[in-house]
């Protein structure tokens, strides 16, 4: 197995604390937003080898070579990924892994199915939408389901509330101008409720959602309460119709342990607290609202799937092996989780799909390795992988 290098990504929204605190040292007073484990690559892991095994040309073969694992993965899929994961998924990493630190709201937003991302895709390929642009939505063909677990108390955005529930937020604000939302969410089916009001917010004339924002904000925060995430959120985006968008959703807190699974077309948005994240391993995003970049407005409405959900909050499922699965209808990737006591035996988890396990506690072993929190390791498909220790570490791995 190998030790991995990873990326932190310096997203504004990031928490200045809390990656450094997992880590154990200081802050430096930037956000650490993500650090990213896997081979997507916007930021693939790093990985060092010796030998035949790093396949550098005219490198001495007892000479330690640094390489992405994107590029290892390429080199060798079949041998680093399982031949059973390459006929499945492809001769790539199906996954992404990330710790994630809210400090700030990230963006409302949804993602595609695997459908949509490859109509979408290939349509602005066929325009030639350069991919870097701001206004290009799709990066990739792929869709991106994922799984958000909690580390510390998380809280964010899930779904869609029912349309009567969300008018009664509405109301109990007291601001004139919500009453012609919660009369529509009141007049229609609901498919017709949600869709006829998130278009009429994010097509709403600026100057005047702005004005209604403000209000949203101030009663907000004097009413309190299950209302103080939204004067929170309206505090770091003045103006925005996200702000008013975000009363049509379920807000949620999350425990350490308790995660949330967001599929295709399901609003979300998440307000603050580490979590260990993981996804399929693409970059698409729609947004619809909390924040300044683009909207593709005819876009998102064509994605977003208008019905009401109960966010359906995971805790895992254990095993005689101790393992603690959290389910998902995906194949791309499976989460679990150990926790690891004194002197209990080696635990096996040698499989034919590939590997990544994650230290958030302790000081576990993954064979000779020894991990500190926020440290992980890449295990290659058929490699023995043994962890012992004290210490809690989660596994990521697809189903193939």
């Amino acid at each position: 197995m190998d030790r991995l290098s990873n990326t932190v990504r310096p997203y504004a929204w990031g928490s200045t604390t809390l990656i450094p605190a997992l880590l154990g040292v200081a802050p430096t007073g930037e956000p650490q937003a993500e650090m990213w484990m896997g081979a997507h690559p916007g930021a693939p892991s790093r990985i060092t080898r010796t030998g035949a095994a790093a396949e550098v040309p005219n490198t001495p073969s007892a000479t330690p070579v640094e390489q992405t694992l994107t590029d290892v993965i390429a080199a060798d899929p079949a041998g680093e990924l399982g031949q059973a994961a390459v006929e499945k998924f492809g001769p790539r990493l199906p996954f992404l892994l990330k710790l994630l630190a809210a400090g700030v709201p990230l963006s409302l937003q949804v993602h595609p199915d695997l459908a949509q991302a490859q109509q979408g895709y290939a349509d602005e390929e066929r325009r030639s939408v350069p991919i870097d642009v701001p206004h290009r939505v799709y990066k990739d063909a792929n869709h991106k389901p994922e799984l958000i677990c909690a580390l510390t108390p998380f809280d964010g955005l899930c779904g869609f509330r029912r349309p009567a529930e969300a008018a009664e937020a509405m109301e109990a604000l007291g601001v004139d101008s919500l009453k012609p939302y919660a009369d529509l969410l009141r007049a229609h089916p609901e498919e017709a409720a949600l869709r006829e009001v998130l278009t009429a917010i994010l097509t709403a004339d600026p100057a005047q959602m702005a004005e209604t924002v403000t209000a949203v904000a101030a009663a907000a925060e004097r009413i309190g309460g299950i209302y103080a995430p939204y004067a929170r959120v309206a505090h770091h985006f003045p103006g925005d119709a996200g702000v008013v968008a975000a009363l049509l959703l379920n807000y949620v807190q999350l425990q350490p342990g308790e995660a949330l699974f967001l599929d295709a077309g399901v609003p979300h948005a998440y307000f603050g607290g580490l979590g260990v994240e993981i996804m399929a391993n693409s970059d698409n995003v729609l947004r619809c609202g909390l924040t300044p970049k683009h909207i593709d407005v005819p876009e998102l409405l064509r994605i977003v799937r208008f019905e009401a959900t109960e966010p359906g909050i995971l805790r895992p499922e254990a095993s005689p092996s101790g393992e603690e699965l959290y389910e998902t209808p995906v194949d791309e990737f499976r989460l679990s989780r150990f926790d690891l006591s004194p002197g209990a035996a080696p635990v096996d988890l040698t499989a034919t799909t590939p590997q990544i396990l994650l230290c958030t506690a302790g000081a576990p072993k993954a064979g000779e390795l020894g991990l500190g929190p926020g440290e992980s390791v890449f295990v290659p498909a058929g490699e023995k992988a043994e962890v012992s220790g004290t210490g809690t570490l989660f596994r990521a791995t697809v189903m193939a």
